[in-house]
């Protein structure tokens, strides 16, 4: 199922209400796979499903969104992204910050309560 919605009438953000094993709760929705969120916008057909899949390409639809800061939930430990990955998104003076996605769900709603220009690129694998 793809999901992609738009937010951010008045001051409704999106928050990431609940996580788990293979699975979050962003506001009312229930994702069960690989995501990019927003504080204003979910892409639920993010396409690399595991960490091993993650290409350089697949950050362009975030660096397109000009955020301060792109954190990534590597699935349930951290693993540290490849030199080209590395390399695509710090050339473009955009921080990268990885950790296992339980830690970017709650960092990602600690950055949004900051008003910060913050995308979670989550892998749930």
């Amino acid at each position: 199922m793809k999901l992609e919605k738009d937010f951010l009438a008045g001051d409704a953000r999106l928050l990431i209400r609940a996580y788990g094993p293979g699975e979050i709760r962003v506001n009312h929705d229930l994702i069960t796979q690989s995501c990019i969120l927003s504080p204003s916008r979910i892409d639920s057909d993010w396409r690399p499903e595991r960490f091993e899949d993650l290409e350089p390409r697949d950050f362009d639809v975030m660096l397109a969104q000009a955020p301060e800061v792109i954190l990534l939930g590597t699935g349930a430990e951290t693993r540290i992204p490849s030199q080209k990955i590395l390399a695509t998104v710090l050339s473009q003076g955009i921080g990268l910050e990885f950790m296992d996605t339980g830690a970017a769900c709650r960092t990602f709603n600690i950055l949004v309560a900051e008003d910060r220009r913050v995308v979670a690129a989550l892998l749930m694998i």
